[in-house]
């Protein structure tokens, strides 16, 4: 575990626009039409260049460019953006992990030989489904055709680190469509699987609707058999389930990611943006012009606040428990100066006794069990 205060070796950059919003999406984005994209680059640009000023980066080993879809850039704006990554985090090294968002209704090979061109390595399409009616429900612009063109677009170009996004629970989604969209998905034979479950959250179309009783969810019952036979099918296709909602061949797990579980510091730029560094979390302006405006005169953020001794050692075991490897008391006494069983001793105790958690060795874990219940073990050491 890297000391808590050391200076971030990951950095997230968000680009808040997409060329629609997707009906269960809470993310911070806006409708590219008429939006000021350039002016939101010069923008990023006065926020990298204040933060690395204000803490300069140690030798960046992760970026990952999220939104929104970054993938909506023309491809001169890429380039452009992609240069100023490079500008202001130029500590590069052959290892280094460089994933980028995309939509494959949004990927061309001319873009894709631009984010090629600037350094991104790694490609995490936002497939979502294999089911083109489905895609429809749910507010996509991509149908499955557009995967497959834009996958094999990127391997033409020599990117082989490819993940897609997947998603279970939808509206009338069915564990035998499911089943279909694993035959399809895995049959692609690529690096890594996110499958997370649908939230419905507030302030999307998915929530008015559920609130006036008309989004047709799977049963607790059909989301729960989904959930397993995507366990069961990746596991027996060769995939490490290394984190809740994320499966990879060996070697390929996000080490992005593994940055947020593993609760270490990180840049984070662009409108909307969090960020952990020198034991503060901030969260940018949100508003693309109101961001654009602060950037001209200090750093963008809406708030900025100090983590407590106790909430970051809350967040350690919250997110470092996401991961099917778990947490070592080595690492949370490294970092804190106490044992897990000091701190969360009573906690630890209730929930093995439970068969969420046991005790492998040196970590602590999530069970099989505890994985299907994984936010009550979270909300547990709050």
């Amino acid at each position: 575990m890297k000391p808590l205060y050391s200076a971030p070796k990951a950095v997230y950059i968000h680009i808040p626009f997409c060329t629609n919003k997707c009906y269960y999406c809470d993310f911070n984005s806006y409708v590219l039409k008429g939006q000021p994209v350039m002016d939101y680059l010069d923008g990023l640009e006065r926020e990298m260049e204040l933060t690395v000023k204000s803490m300069p980066p140690g030798e960046i080993e992760t970026i990952f460019v999220g939104g929104g879809t970054p993938t909506v850039l023309l491809p001169d704006q890429m380039a452009h953006f992609l240069k100023l990554v490079r500008t202001y985090f130029p500590e590069r090294q052959a290892e280094l992990e460089f994933s980028m968002e995309a939509n494959p209704g949004t990927t061309d090979l001319e873009k894709l030989a631009a984010m090629k061109e600037g350094g991104v390595n790694r490609i995490s399409f936002g497939v979502q489904s294999f089911d083109n009616a489905l895609l429809e429900t749910i507010g996509r612009i991509h149908n499955t055709d557009d995967v497959y063109r834009s996958l094999e677009n990127a391997a033409k170009l020599g990117f082989d680190n490819m993940s897609i996004d997947l998603m279970f629970g939808l509206p009338k989604q069915t564990p035998e469509i499911m089943q279909k969209t694993l035959d399809e998905a895995l049959a692609l034979d690529l690096k890594h699987y996110s499958i997370y479950s649908l939230k419905v959250e507030e302030n999307t179309l998915f929530h008015t609707m559920y609130n006036k009783n008309q989004l047709p969810l799977p049963s607790e019952d059909e989301e729960l058999e989904m959930y397993l036979l995507i366990m069961r099918r990746l596991k027996q296709a060769g995939y490490e389930m290394y984190e809740i909602s994320n499966f990879a061949k060996p070697g390929y797990e996000s080490r992005h990611n593994r940055t947020y579980w593993r609760n270490e510091p990180y840049y984070g730029l662009g409108a909307g943006a969090h960020g952990y560094a020198g034991g503060f979390r901030h969260v940018n302006i949100k508003g693309v012009q109101p961001y654009i405006n602060k950037t001209k005169e200090a750093m963008p953020h809406l708030e900025r606040f100090e983590v407590t001794r106790e909430e970051a050692m809350e967040d350690f075991m919250m997110v470092g428990l996401r991961l099917l490897e778990g947490v070592r008391d080595e690492d949370f006494r490294a970092q804190f100066g106490i044992s897990i069983e000091e701190k969360f001793g009573p906690i630890v105790t209730s929930l093995t006794s439970k068969g969420l958690l046991e005790i492998a060795g040196d970590r602590l874990r999530l069970t099989e069990r505890g994985i299907l219940f994984g936010n009550d073990v979270f909300a547990a050491f709050l």
